[in-house]
Order: C-alpha cells, then sequence, then structure tokens
C-alpha cells in the first residue's frame, strides 16, 4: 500500500566552525557559520524521516535563504500527497518548479528532500542504505585531513593537529599559486610521506598554470588532482587527459549523470569525487558511484564540510560502495555541534558508517530549537 507525504517542515541550522576554512568566511571577512537546512519528512501513517541540505555561496551559488524559499515556497507545495517511495514523481515535481541551469537546478537545495525520502522509506522498509541496495560495504570510512594554510610555517601544527586527532591522510587546497601549492606538497610529502596525499584545486587554475603544474606534483608523489580549472574549461581538462601527468578528478563540474556520461565520452576526467550534496542527493550520487566502476574509472569521497544527516547519507553511500580511498569528510575537522541524538564521532581517522534504518541516525528536535540563527547580512 502506497505511503503518502503528509507533511514536510524546514529548519534552518547554522552550525558553530573551528578552525580556518575559506569555504566559511563571508562578506567583509565575517564567518559565516556552516549554514544548513534540516528537512523532516513526515508520512500519512506517521513515520518521520530527516534530510539536510548544505549551501555553500563561497563554492556554489545556492545560499541557506535560496535553498529554503526553494523549498518552502516552491517545491514543498506541491509534493505533498505524493508517494514517498515514487521517486521518479518526486523528482520530477522538483525539476518543474526549480527548472536546470547547465545541469540539475539547485541541486545543494534538492538533496535535502532526497535525503529525507530516502531516510524515511528506508524506516518503512527496516533496512540500511547498504541492504537496501544489496551490498556489504564496509563498516568504517577513513577520512583526509583538510589543510589550507595561509602560510607554510602553518602547516607543520596543522598537520600535528590532524594526526593527534588519528588522521593519516592528508588533502589541500591549491591554486592559484603554483610556487606556493609545490612546496605545501613537498612538504606534506616529508612530513607523511606514507599518507594519501590529494590535491584540490576548486577550480583555480588556469589551463598553462594546471599543465605545468600536473607533472610536477606527479614528482612529488601527489597520486590525483581534483578540479584543477573551472568547471567550463573543458577543452583544458581534455589537454590535461591527455597530458596523462596524473589522474585528473572532477568535483563541481558533475552534477548529474547526463553531463558525466558526455564528459566521459569526449575523454575528460578519470574519476570523479563523489559529492551526494553536490548531486541532489543519494538517488543520483548513487547512479554516478555505478557509472565510474562500470567504467573501471576513480571514485573518491569527498564532501561539503557536511554536518549530521548529509554526513550520514555519505558515509552509507562510501561504506556501502567499499570506498577505496581516504575520504575528504571534513564536517568533524571544522564544526562544533550536532543535533543528533548520538552525534557522529571520528576514531583513529575515520567515522563509523550508521547500521540503523534509512540513514541510520536520529535528530533530537529539542537541539533544532536551540541552534543560533544565520547571522545577518553585513550592512552595506
Amino acid at each position: 500500500m502506497p505511503t503518502h507525504i503528509a507533511r514536510i517542515e524546514t529548519f534552518p541550522v547554522v552550525y558553530p566552525t573551528a578552525g580556518r576554512f575559506k569555504f566559511f568566511e563571508g562578506p567583509l571577512g565575517r564567518p559565516l557559520g556552516r549554514q544548513t537546512v534540516l528537512v523532516k519528512i513526515t508520512a500519512d501513517n506517521g513515520v518521520v524521516g530527516w534530510g539536510q541540505s548544505v549551501p555553500s555561496p563561497r563554492w556554489s551559488y545556492e545560499t541557506l535563504e535560496t535553498v529554503q524559499t526553494s523549498l518552502d515556497r516552491y517545491i514543498v507545495p506541491e509534493l505533498i500527497g505524493l508517494d514517498a517511495f515514487d521517486t521518479e514523481a518526486v523528482w520530477s515535481v522538483m525539476n518543474r518548479f526549480i527548472g536546470p541551469s547547465f545541469s540539475t537546478g539547485a541541486p545543494l537545495c534538492k538533496a535535502g528532500i532526497d535525503l529525507a525520502l530516502f531516510d524515511l522509506t528506508g524506516k518503512l522498509l527496516g533496512q540500511s542504505a547498504a541492504q537496501r541496495w544489496g551490498r556489504q560495504g564496509r563498516d568504517r570510512v577513513t577520512l583526509s585531513w583538510t589543510l589550507n594554510p595561509r602560510t607554510l610555517d602553518d602547516v607543520e601544527p596543522l598537520l600535528a593537529e590532524g594526526r593527534a586527532r588519528g588522521y593519516r591522510n592528508f588533502n589541500v587546497k591549491v591554486a592559484p599559486d603554483p610556487k606556493f601549492d609545490l612546496e605545501l606538497c613537498r612538504l606534506v610529502k616529508r612530513l607523511v610521506p606514507d599518507g594519501f596525499l590529494w590535491a584540490d584545486a576548486n577550480g583555480g587554475y588556469d589551463e598553462a598554470t594546471a599543465l605545468e603544474v600536473a607533472p610536477r606534483l606527479a614528482d612529488l608523489g601527489v597520486p590525483v588532482l581534483e578540479q584543477p580549472l573551472p568547471a567550463n574549461r573543458l577543452s583544458g581538462y581534455r589537454n590535461l587527459k591527455q597530458q596523462g601527468a596524473l589522474p585528473i578528478i572532477m568535483d563541481e563540474g558533475i552534477v548529474s549523470c547526463v553531463e558525466l556520461e558526455e564528459f566521459i565520452k569526449l575523454g575528460l576526467l578519470d574519476g570523479v569525487a563523489i559529492k551526494p550534496a553536490r548531486c541532489g542527493g543519494l538517488t543520483e550520487a548513487r547512479r554516478q558511484v555505478e557509472l565510474l566502476l562500470d567504467r573501471g574509472l576513480m571514485f573518491l569521497g569527498s564532501g561539503l564540510t557536511d554536518p549530521d544527516v548529509s554526513l550520514a547519507a555519505s558515509l552509507a553511500l562510501y561504506g556501502a560502495y567499499d570506498l577505496k580511498y581516504p575520504a575528504a569528510l571534513n564536517g568533524p575537522q571544522f564544526l562544533e555541534g550536532s543535533v543528533l541524538a548520538d552525534p557522529l564521532r571520528v576514531e583513529d581517522g575515520g567515522l563509523a558508517v550508521p547500521r540503523g534504518a534509512g540513514l541510520g541516525v536520529e535528530v533530537d528536535e529539542a537541539k533544532i530549537r536551540l541552534t543560533p540563527p544565520a547571522p545577518p547580512a553585513p550592512a552595506p
């Protein structure tokens, strides 16, 4: 018998940040905090599912305000009454009322709905993600510690902090300064010679610089280069792929399987840093993982400094699909506080994959009410 969506509620939640991370620096240098919108979907039988949208305006065009407005005014009214298990119908409605840009429109916003429905239907089925997908997977995901130092003098203390918390693998934010980046990677490899070192440019190089830097990073022992160019520099990606100095990993440029298929055909990449939040949730992220594995390409696990529910979703996917590389899930590194009854905790540089039904975590609504509101916009 179908289970219908009876009610959808949204809650803006801003997590305090710890340490410096460039994507949480707002206008005039004011801290933004980690802005999110929690989504609660209640079925007509009273079962509840939770999701979370994680906008990051320094990383993409979505903000806390656009996410909540898109949900409350355009998407939520059209979803009431739909079958919670009819994923195709839900996505058809979301894509009709928030249309596409180059790819899926407002994917970070829509991820909140997708995750909440996955959680709700998983609870109704009494299955974890791995069980639902018929996979054995792993029960623990190894993490990577993020380094985004302002100066080289910052590197050793940041590394020491990560190692003290059990981390043995590191991802570094590079670009646009190749001289600094090479020295940074050389220093990290010297201090942590056996760790997996993952360089992420977030689209910050131009083509000429990327072509110059890639072989030099390879010489230092860096195994992959993520998003070296802006997402729309497709001929540049083709040239980097043809150069073959390093595996070229895409991130920001991959939102749906449509462009992933096209980019594979065009020979633009060696793999993708999967982010469920970036591509609208688990439904599409799982399709992309299966496509990559089918084509023999690299599947790396990443995130948008996800807290709580969004983090649990990433762990569910990476655990079920037996992620082979350390995951750049840095929410536990940069965020404080939790709305979970039993918060996710890093042990020995890794996180346990939640094994309960749905996403495997329980939201404590009392903690949501105590969360401070989003900071006001700065005065002009």
